[in-house]
């Protein structure tokens, strides 16, 4: 069935397993295309935004750390207090009002009950990090557990004493990194396993002490895939100043056009059956998903999902076991989960918001251990099991409109202005950017930076070249990013050493850094394939790849031909990597 999207009004395609799926749970087929339901469903998370307010508990004193700005309208707690019995969520239930639309009803309320001002869950000197667990002498960590000394990073787990990571797991002493696992002092580096004392590498495994290197397994001594031997590789090494930033910048620069000319898996796809998408390890009939892993099966549009997960359609950040969910945000674990976000240990949820250990609510907020309650008001079962069908009738009867003329009904997620955060707080800007001008000409929120007039000590194009030139005078001083402000990074302007920091780059004897932590980020993030797939065949036609760029090292099984196999990719066909089928790929690699 091809449909045309409400948002953005591009085609897209509904299977006949989503049907199924639809009919199964009982809701209309989707309105909009999989990538605008996603971008709704991220506009109510914000991750790595963070301020200091006041908690809105009235025993609260002092300042806490949250994600909700100090002049947002919604009521917050510290997490302790919002854990804690001095405080019930049912005190705030209410009527049910057929004369108001659902949507307008659910805002009211969700802006009454408290929030929790950042979720970071048993913390060890790291009150600075959000969505996490465990997490031991932490700074600035997010959606990352169980790390231990680890600073400015993203969905970072069981690694310690590293800074600048996104997607990295069981490593140490590792830089810059993204997209690796079991590493150690490692820089530099992307889409590798098993790798030590390395610098420059892409897509290695099992691989120490080389440098510049793609592709490589089971390799030691290799500089820009040349393999020397242990006292030439070493002299090589002697010629470089791994402290020394322009160097850096040099070899990144060359690496980066190394890089282009060796071909690319098509996808991340391992032990997968019946799947398309990127990063999925163990799926069974999985459609356009992404980080995907753990006997996840029967499911499509998922971005973030593990643990035996099955018949699910559009939900993101979610595991353990969860089935028959519906476009739905970090629920660990649920079933019959619609239309909603933080849900933990439950069942039959519908239109609801950070509610726990509960089952059959529909537009409730902060409950926990509820049962059959509607905007936060205790039914009886029977009454609750006569009113819903009334209610899902009473969305369609009298549909919610926004101030973008927007329609919202049974079936839709939570109407954009019920979030409260800006667009640019929240994970929607980072997979889908707009300017403030676009954000606010759709209807969205967009909140104004917080100014801080930072009086910058050194400009970072003035700091010393090499690290051996700087001293721990640098811990003192404010200097200004390199962007100056002129990205679309949420750019701070100016940021600070701190002594911990120096150290660590001390002991790998590593350059400065020459941008903010924001900005950082995002040069990371953006080395990351996107959440969107293209139609492409593979670029092999026998002796070499259709650019003529890299020569095939073996004999392929098409036999001098072009390759015929078409697969789906998040390789867009306007990018320059040569991409390969599985079968191409593995005869070169291994």
């Amino acid at each position: 069935m091809q449909k045309t999207c409400k948002n953005c009004n591009k085609e897209f395609e509904i299977v006949k397993e989503e049907l199924g799926f639809y009919g199964k749970i009982n809701v209309p087929i989707p309105k909009l295309c999989p990538d605008c339901r996603l971008q709704q469903r991220m506009m109510f998370r914000n991750e790595r935004t963070l301020y200091k307010r006041k908690s809105d508990a009235l025993d609260s004193k002092g300042e806490i750390f949250s994600i909700f700005s100090p002049d947002s309208d919604q009521k917050v707690y510290d997490h302790k207090t919002w854990w804690g019995d001095s405080w019930d969520a049912l005190s705030y239930g209410q009527e049910i009002d057929f004369s108001k639309p659902f949507f307008e009803q659910l805002k009211t309320l969700w802006r009454k009950v408290p929030d929790i001002a950042l979720m970071n869950i048993n913390p060890v000197n790291s009150d600075y990090c959000s969505i996490t667990e465990g997490n031991k002498n932490c700074y600035l960590v997010v959606g990352g557990d169980f790390n231990e000394n680890v600073m400015y990073s993203s969905f970072t787990f069981n690694t310690k004493d590293s800074i600048d990571l996104h997607w990295v797991s069981k490593s140490d002493l590792s830089y810059e990194s993204v997209d690796c696992i079991s590493c150690s002092r490692l820089l530099y580096s992307r889409q590798c396993e098993a790798c030590l004392d390395s610098v420059l590498l892409f897509n290695c495994k099992n691989c120490s002490n080389c440098f510049g290197c793609v592709n490589l397994r089971n390799a030691s001594y290799c500089f820009f895939n040349e393999q020397l031997d242990k006292e030439s590789y070493a002299d090589t090494m002697k010629k470089i100043d791994l402290s020394s930033f322009s160097q850096i910048e040099k070899y990144k620069k060359q690496f980066e056009e190394f890089i282009l000319e060796y071909p690319h898996k098509f996808a991340n796809v391992i032990k997968s059956i019946n799947s398309t998408g990127n990063n999925l390890d163990g799926t069974k009939n999985c459609k356009n998903c992404f980080d995907v892993s753990n006997g996840v099966k029967d499911c499509g549009n998922i971005w973030l999902s593990y643990s035996a997960v099955c018949d699910c359609y559009d939900c993101d950040h979610f595991g353990r076991n969860s089935q028959d969910c519906y476009q739905t945000s970090t629920v660990y674990p649920g079933n019959k989960v619609l239309f909603s976000r933080f849900i933990f240990e439950s069942h039959d949820i519908s239109y609801s918001y950070n509610c726990h250990n509960s089952s059959n609510l529909f537009g409730c907020v902060g409950l926990r251990n509820k049962s059959f309650c509607i905007f936060n008001k205790q039914y009886e079962k029977e009454e609750y099991l006569k009113l819903i069908p009334d209610l899902k009738k009473h969305m369609d009867e009298l549909p919610y409109k926004d101030a973008a003329g927007r329609i919202y009904e049974y079936g839709d997620y939570f109407p954009a202005d019920l979030s409260p955060f800006g667009y640019n707080e929240t994970v929607a800007q980072e997979l889908f950017p707009l300017t403030k001008k676009e954000a606010e000409a759709k209807g969205y929120l967009w909140r104004e930076k917080i100014v801080k007039d930072y009086i910058s000590d050194v400009k970072a194009k003035d700091l010393p070249d090499s690290l051996n030139e700087t001293d721990d005078s640098i811990t003192k001083k404010v200097i200004s990013c390199q962007h100056e402000g002129n990205c679309n990074h949420q750019c701070t302007k100016a940021y600070k050493i701190t002594e911990t920091e120096l150290d660590f780059y001390k002991k790998l004897h590593i350059p400065l850094p020459r941008l903010c932590y924001n900005c950082r980020y995002c040069e990371r993030i953006a080395k990351r394939n996107p959440i969107k797939l293209w139609s492409r065949k593979c670029q092999c036609i026998g002796p070499a790849s259709s650019n003529d760029i890299y020569k095939n090292t073996r004999t392929h099984e098409h036999n001098g031909s072009a390759c015929l196999n078409e697969f789906e990719t998040p390789y867009s066909p306007n990018r320059k990597e040569i991409v390969y089928c599985e079968k191409c790929y593995n005869q070169e690699i291994y």
